[in-house]
Formats: C-alpha cells, sequence, structure tokens
C-alpha cells in the first residue's frame, strides 16, 4: 500500500511537470505568434515621420499634435511628436539630429531660429529626408514645403479688433514672447508690423511700449503689472501668444480693471473664450494649430507619393468677439472644463 502511494505521488509530480512544460511553451508560441503579428502590423505603415514642436506642453502644441495624429491614422503612417517641454532651441536642434541619424522618412519642424534650421534642413534634405516647416518657416533652406498661417495676417487682424473695440483711441502697450536666437525674429517682426500697419490711419491710437515676456506662466502677469505701472496711460494690452493672454487677463481681472483695460489676444483656448464670455478679453486671433498638424502630415505623405506638394499651404487665422463666440463654440468637438494654462 505504501508503495502504491508513492508510485501515484510520483506519477503526478511527472503530470505536474509535464503541465507547467505544456503550458510554457504554448505561451511561447503564442508569444511568438503575437510579435509576429506586431511585426507584420508595423510592416504595413507606409511611412514613418518625425514631428518637432516648439513647446510640448503648450495647448496650441498639443493641438498640433492632435492633427498630426488624426493624419498619421487617416494616410497610414507612423508619427513621433517631439520637441522640449519649454521653448530651448538646443532641445529642439537635438530633435532634429536625432531625427535625421534615425533615417526617418521626412521630418516636420518648427523653426526657432532660421539661421540655426536652415543649414540642418538642407543637410536631411542632402541625405534624402523631405523637410516641412510648420508654424514658423526657413524660407531660404531646401524645406519642401511650409504649412502655417501668413504672421502679417495675424498682427493686422489684431490691430483691427483694437480699433473696433476703442473707437480709435487707444493708449497700447504689446506683449511678445521673448526670443533667444541668433538672427531676427522674423514671424514675430512681420506680425509687429501688420498690426501697425493697421493703426496707420488711426493717429489717436498708438503703441506706447512692446514688452517681452520669459517662458513661464507668472513672468507674463509680472509684465503686465508692470506695464500699467509704468504706463498709467496704457488702455489696451495686447498678446501674441496663448499664455501671456491668460495671464494678462487674470491680472486684469486681480487688479479689478476690467471695463477700463481692453484685452486683445491670441488663441482659442478654452479660458480664453471664457473670459471673452465674461467681457475680460474684447477678442482674441487665433491660427489654425489643427489644421497646422494635419496638413504637415497630409504634405509629407503627397511629397513622398508624387515627389511634389505646394510650397506653402495657408491654414489661416480666426478672430473670434463675444458676437461670434458661441457660432464658433459650435464648430468646436468639445470644450474641456480646464486646461494646462498654456
Amino acid at each position: 500500500m505504501k508503495k502504491l502511494l508513492v508510485f501515484g505521488v510520483v506519477i503526478l509530480f511527472f503530470i505536474f511537470i509535464f503541465l507547467i512544460g505544456y503550458s510554457i511553451n504554448y505561451f511561447q508560441i503564442n508569444l511568438l505568434e503575437a510579435n509576429s503579428l506586431l511585426k507584420e502590423s508595423a510592416s504595413k505603415i507606409d511611412y514613418h515621420f518625425i514631428v518637432i514642436a516648439q513647446n510640448t506642453d503648450d495647448l496650441y502644441w498639443q493641438t498640433v499634435k492632435e492633427g498630426c495624429f488624426d493624419a498619421a491614422s487617416d494616410f497610414n503612417v507612423a508619427v513621433e511628436f517631439n520637441g522640449p517641454r519649454f521653448t530651448n532651441m538646443d532641445e529642439q536642434v537635438k530633435y532634429f539630429k536625432m531625427a535625421v541619424a534615425s533615417r526617418v522618412d521626412g521630418i516636420v519642424t518648427h523653426v526657432l531660429d532660421e539661421d540655426v534650421f536652415t543649414p540642418l534642413i538642407d543637410e536631411a534634405t542632402e541625405t534624402g529626408i523631405p523637410v516641412i516647416t510648420i508654424d514658423t518657416d526657413a524660407k531660404n533652406s531646401k524645406r519642401k514645403a511650409f504649412v502655417g498661417t501668413n504672421t502679417y495676417n495675424l498682427g493686422s487682424e489684431a490691430g483691427k479688433l483694437v480699433l473696433e473695440s476703442t473707437g480709435e483711441e487707444a493708449n497700447i502697450g504689446i506683449i511678445i514672447k521673448s526670443f533667444n536666437g541668433t538672427s531676427e525674429n522674423v514671424p514675430q517682426s512681420l506680425r509687429v508690423a501688420g498690426f501697425k500697419d493697421a493703426l496707420k490711419d488711426a493717429p489717436n491710437a498708438s503703441i506706447k511700449t512692446i514688452q517681452s515676456s520669459g517662458t513661464g506662466l507668472f513672468s507674463a502677469e509680472e509684465v503686465t503689472r508692470q506695464i500699467l505701472y509704468n504706463y498709467p496711460e496704457i488702455d489696451t494690452i495686447v498678446c501674441t501668444n496663448v499664455k501671456d493672454t491668460i495671464s494678462a487677463a487674470q491680472i486684469i481681472v486681480d487688479l479689478n480693471k476690467v471695463g477700463q483695460i481692453t484685452i486683445i489676444g491670441y488663441g482659442d483656448a478654452p479660458e480664453i473664450l471664457r473670459y471673452i464670455e465674461k467681457g475680460v478679453i474684447y477678442g482674441t486671433v487665433a491660427a489654425n494649430p489643427y489644421e497646422m498638424g494635419y496638413e504637415s502630415i497630409r504634405s509629407l505623405v503627397e511629397y513622398k507619393k508624387k515627389l511634389m506638394t505646394s510650397s506653402y499651404v495657408d491654414t489661416g487665422a480666426k478672430v473670434i468677439t463675444a458676437s461670434n463666440l458661441e457660432k464658433y463654440r459650435s464648430t468646436l468637438k468639445d470644450e474641456p472644463e480646464e486646461s494646462d494654462n498654456d
């Protein structure tokens, strides 16, 4: 009886070992099949592109990313979206060089400094990697296309909003983004030029100061405070990016100057639209970052397939005030309750 019991235990032990071995083998076979399916799926992707943003934390660039990814899905391509968390020239250059070294099928890049990026773009092009510039251009480079908005028109539309909101009598302070490039910030200069030209027939509307904000949210708030303190005659603040617009609006609320200071903003972030609704911001001029992202990928795909694409894709500008706010909101997918204050 004792021997029979031992024999039974041994048999059960070997059955147990067999089942473990079988299970492991079955798992390995399934894993190999899964890997094979993944490789097969990856091989069906037509192209692999990399997008290099100015600032991945910014709501504007997050919207660009949405457009890129939707286009990637529509055109069966893989898209990587990279860039510094805050505007940083060296980081952008690093990502660009990594993309070239990776031998991707195409690059979409923001150009922070044309003098710096032109040789990089030319080098990539010479190695067979087409480059599309987005938001800002390197017009003297060998890029295949520029996808973005005419920045002169952005400035001109902002100027028109100032005249509309103030009756052509305004003392204006402009807040622009800081720039640490080696050459002139051409898009910013064009925007200011467009703004000035819009005011040329309004002698009672004058620019009192142009101030630069830093990268942090509170730096723009401090700049707004300083403008109002140093130039008490100023009754209009014009901002050229989303963060500064939100910061300036918050300061006007904090200082109880709503109705005394007119704000003309930039962008269509949910906070900006709510400030327009509340009468804190008169109006805003916005580019179309989603369309920029989508069209940049579409242009790359077109170039890869046809070896040609339109050299300039104008994604247009939008002017939003209280008069068309609800109509504009109805065109949006969903307006989130909160954003990252970018």
